[in-house]
């Protein structure tokens, strides 16, 4: 007897691994996640302070650091979850702005658009010498991140 197997949207992603870094220089509410999306492993630095701090229910993660890293996988990968009944389901974590980019994925991004100093400084309104050091080794902003996300998803789309 053949199996059929009925799909709607995209695959819920599970988490296998979850670690919580004290003091990342992307903020304090930072987790590193090793995801099975649909048989395919990746690993990805997620900030989950949109999350933590649009809900009063998570108050206490927002207060207390050792706290946070307490946290685990729970629900066979379905979700992360700290003392006191808080969790965070994966795939509410799925859906949050990828806000962390690293150096290597700005400079990526910017060869992906075809995009000079001048060029990238001009479309995110910010100074040449700002987009170099963000090339090197400056952090990038939450903003300018997702700002580099949007215009290499729009390219990818054209």
């Amino acid at each position: 007897m053949a199996e059929d197997r009925i799909t709607v949207g995209r695959p819920i992603p599970s988490i296998i691994q979850a670690s919580f870094p004290v003091d990342h220089p992307y903020g304090d509410r930072v987790v590193f996640i090793m995801w099975d999306r649909d048989g395919k492993i990746e690993s990805e630095c997620i900030d989950l302070a949109p999350a933590i701090w649009n809900h009063r229910h998570f108050l206490p993660l927002r207060k207390d650091d050792t706290l946070f890293c307490q946290g685990l996988v729970a629900h066979y990968g379905g979700a992360l979850a700290w003392p006191g009944d808080i969790e965070l389901s994966a795939e509410w974590i799925d859906r949050l702005p990828r806000t962390i980019m690293d150096n290597a994925e700005f400079r990526a991004a910017m060869d992906k658009l075809g995009m000079t100093l001048d060029g990238m400084a001009e479309t995110l309104g910010i100074g040449r010498r700002t987009i170099a050091h963000l090339r090197k080794d400056m952090p990038i902003p939450h903003a300018v991140a997702l700002a580099t996300r949007f215009l290499v998803q729009n390219a990818e789309q054209a």
